[in-house]
Parts: C-alpha cells; structure tokens; sequence
C-alpha cells in the first residue's frame, strides 16, 4: 500500500489568496483546480476534500479527470496521487449526517468515471477520514455501512425470479473503504491505541490501517505544550500495537504553519520532523501553500517525498510528561478563559479564507472549554497574534525553571517554537497575563521582537480599544504577511 507522504488540507490559516481563486474565498470550483494546483505544481500526493460546513460536490473526481485529462492520465488517481474524503462525524454534527450517507453513495459513481477514464478498474477514492473519533463503533459504522447498505445491495433482487440490483445499473466498486479515525482531544489520543485494536478485532487480513492525529485543537484545549505530549504518548502506544498486531499502523499528523497548531512550515520541515519521526504523513495546509515562495514550498515537499525517512517514535515517559502537563494545563486554561470575551469580539475580523457554512450554533460546531465557547482554531489564533499575545505563551506561567528544563526534554524544540512565536509579542498588550513577561525572562528564553508586527498590533490594540475597527480587519492580514499565516 503506497502512503502519501503530503497531505494537502483545506484548512483556511493563509493570508495569501491563490492565484486561481475567483475572490477573497477560496470556493468549491476553486478548490478543484487547488486539488490540480497542489498534485501537479507542488508535488503534493494527497489531496484531503472537505465535505463539512460546505455545499457537497460528488463529481469532484469526474471535474478533476475531465478537466485535467492530460495530467491524470499520467499520474493515476488512486495510484499515483490520491483524494481522500473528510466526512461529517454523524454523532456531532447531526445536521450534516445525512451528507455522510451522500458522500459514500458517490464513491462507487466515481469509481465508475474512472473507469471509463482509464478503460480499466481504479479506485479513485477508497479512504474516508472521521473525524473527532471517540470509539471503535464510530469508525466500524462507517465500514460496515458502506460494506453492507451501499456495495451489499448489488445482490438484492427486486422481487423473487428478477433481477438483482446490480445486473440492472452495474456493479458497486470498490467494495469496502478504509475508514481513518481522526483523533481530535487528549482523551482520545491517549486512547487511540484502544480505540484501533477493538476497531481492526474482527477485520480479517488487514494489513495496513492509517490513523491521524489532531495537532490543533488538543493545543485549543491542554496548551502548546499539552498538544505535543497528546501526539507523543498516542505515537509510542501506536508503534507498540502495530507490532503486538502485526498490522502496520500509518500516522498522520495535521499541523499547522503557527507554533501554537505544529509550527509546521517549508522552513521547519527538518526540524518537525525530528520532533515526530515515526509520522508518515504530514498535512500540507493552506499557509504552507501559498504564504511562502513557491521554490521554498516545492524544496520542502521534495524533502518531506524523498529525503526523509519514518522511524521509531520518539520515546518520552509518559506518565512524567502527563504530570508535567497538569499545573501548565490548570495555567493555560484560566488564562484562556480569562481572555475569551476578547478573543470572541476579536475573531469577528478575523477574514475568511474558505467558503463554508456557520460552524456554530445550528448547522455546525463550537469549540468550548469547561463552558467557555471559543471560536475555532485559526481565528482563536489569529485574534491573540493580532492583539500581541500569541497564544504559545498561555500557561508558561506555571513552569519553573526546573520544570521547563523537563519540558524540553518532553518537547525538543520547545524553545526554538517559542522564540518564533514572541517575535509576534507586543509587551505593551493589556491582554498578557500577568506575570507572564518576568516568566519568559525567568525561564531564560532569549528572544527578538519583530518590529513591523509591534507596530501593526499597536495599531490594532488602539483600534480595538477606542471601538473604530473599520480598518482592524485589513491590518490583521498585514500583521498576518509578516508572520506569514492567519492564524
């Protein structure tokens, strides 16, 4: 089984809007020319298609081969790049779940595009990611519906002597998908080795199962540094029932171009990398794409495709480094409730980068912690970069010197992280926790302030404060360009 090394995302953390977007919002038709833009021009091998929060499209693979026939008869889709569907998870957001049923019926009608395309069976699609997966029975759902309510009905016969459904409009292919469990908090990370073993029980003669790790919203809940020792204990525990089971287990982990979501950028390949060297596939999002020179991206991706080899993860005690993380957790999340009101009236200009639907309230999901309602990850971010207080700093209060020193142990590149975030800190932000400063300078992280982002979060805070946001919004993406993401 070929694993895709890239993942491109449409995870909407860009300041830079692509050349081929027909606005400011990256739209549907859109989206599959990105799809193109990111196998074809960067050398991306996977293309994640979202289908949440946005109007379906179930003939995305027939626009790509049709659009693109040249391209696609050279690089096979399903062999050589691949397109993989995020679905709605059904138990969460129940005003999507009717568009999981819809996006599994057209994955056998773009199997039969395909093969018309290429004059032989290929699977164009045969792998769905669900996300916050919380159980085995979440994930085994999606398998044996499609398995059983979608291919199953091909042997069913219209009435006894007649025709069964297949012989009438053809056969259902391919016949069954690999479902992804997408783990999104601390919990189920921890739990994801569980969650795996119980799920892969009674599925016979299975090989190869790929499970993808959150980077992003663990970090919205437990703080930076939670986030990481989240990823690194469900790695071990993956490694160790990948060999207990004799499956080989395929990481995926979605990190983002901020330090707060992964720090994940083509200047930081190498060293994120170092940090996860068992991941196998790393996910490309939108910043990554097209906030940075193009032979910067391509040179990145190259290394991620080629030079870079999986190996072992890292290995930390995980039972030191989850009691490392409760005093910074307790600290990270009072300062975050603290800074709420704000952070929700900020992350009203904060600019959209996607065409999507509300993720609150009816038709959509809040993040919250312990009540407090949040918005999501790229605009929480963004709204603390734009007001000088880069969310990375949230619970570093509660380190000691001597607790810090552990963290890095725990964290490699702890501190390279947070020098690139405090180059977006404004020390004159009313919004800094207390005592936050003598920390830094207590913990003896030495960093350089990047001037032109001051000055702009100065004019933002003054803004923000004296209620004239007319200009807020166009001042937060050029704060945005210096650092060279949204949020």
């Amino acid at each position: 089984m070929k694993i895709p090394r890239c993942m491109s995302t449409q995870h909407p953390d860009n300041v830079n809007v692509p050349f081929f977007a027909r606005g400011q919002k990256i739209g549907g038709e859109d989206e599959v020319k990105e799809a193109y833009y990111t196998y074809s021009h960067l050398g991306i091998d996977e293309q994640m298609w979202d289908v949440e929060g946005k109007e379906v499209d179930n003939y995305v693979v027939k626009k790509l081969l049709t659009t693109y026939e040249h391209f696609f008869h050279e690089h096979v889709l399903g062999e050589d790049v691949f397109l993989t569907l995020r679905v709605p998870n059904p138990v969460e957001e129940r005003a999507e779940a009717k568009i999981l049923l819809e996006t599994l019926e057209s994955i056998p009608r773009s199997f039969d595009a395909s093969a018309l395309f290429y004059g032989r069976d290929v699977a164009p699609i045969f792998e769905v990611i669900l996300p916050m997966t919380d159980s085995a029975s979440s994930i085994d759902h999606i398998y044996q519906y499609y398995k059983e309510f979608i291919v199953g009905r091909q042997d069913k016969v219209f009435k006894k002597g007649d025709i069964t459904i297949g012989e009438w409009i053809g056969q259902f292919k391919p016949a069954t998908v690999n479902v992804i469990p997408l783990m999104e908090d601390l919990y189920h990370q921890l739990a994801a080795d569980t969650i795996v073993r119980d799920y892969l029980a009674d599925k016979k003669g299975v090989k190869d199962q790929r499970v993808f790790l959150a980077r992003s919203d663990p970090a919205m809940n437990y703080g930076t540094f939670g986030a990481v020792v989240s990823n690194k204990i469900a790695l071990m525990r993956l490694d160790k029932l990948s060999k207990d089971l004799g499956v080989n287990l395929h990481p995926i982990l979605g990190a983002g171009s901020a330090p707060f979501r992964g720090n994940l950028s083509p200047r930081t390949v190498k060293r994120f990398t170092t940090e996860y060297p068992s991941v196998e596939t790393f996910t490309l999002q939108s910043a990554f794409k097209y906030d940075y020179p193009l032979d910067e991206i391509r040179n990145a991706v190259h290394y991620l495709q080629h030079d870079f080899r999986p190996g072992k993860p890292a290995q930390i005690d995980a039972e030191s480094a989850l009691k490392l993380t409760e005093d910074y957790t307790k600290a990270y999340q009072i300062q975050v409730k603290d800074l709420a009101v704000t952070v929700n009236k900020m992350a009203k200009f904060i600019p959209k980068r996607r065409d999507r639907k509300l993720h609150t309230g009816l038709f959509g999901y809040a993040r919250s912690l312990d009540g407090v309602t949040l918005p999501r990850a790229i605009s929480f971010t963004a709204s603390l970069y734009s007001l000088g207080c880069p969310p990375e700093l949230l619970g570093l209060t509660a380190f000691t010197p001597a607790s810090y020193s552990r963290a890095k142990e725990v964290y490699f590149f702890f501190e390279e992280d947070l020098r690139d975030a405090l180059r977006s800190l404004n020390p004159d932000s009313p919004f800094l926790p207390q005592g936050l400063l003598a920390k830094i300078d207590e913990l003896g992280i030495r960093y350089e302030i990047d001037q032109e982002q001051k000055k702009l979060s100065d004019q933002i805070l003054k803004a923000f404060g004296d209620g004239k946001t007319e200009r807020i919004t166009e001042m937060v993406l050029m704060a945005g360009q210096a650092r060279q993401f949204l949020g």
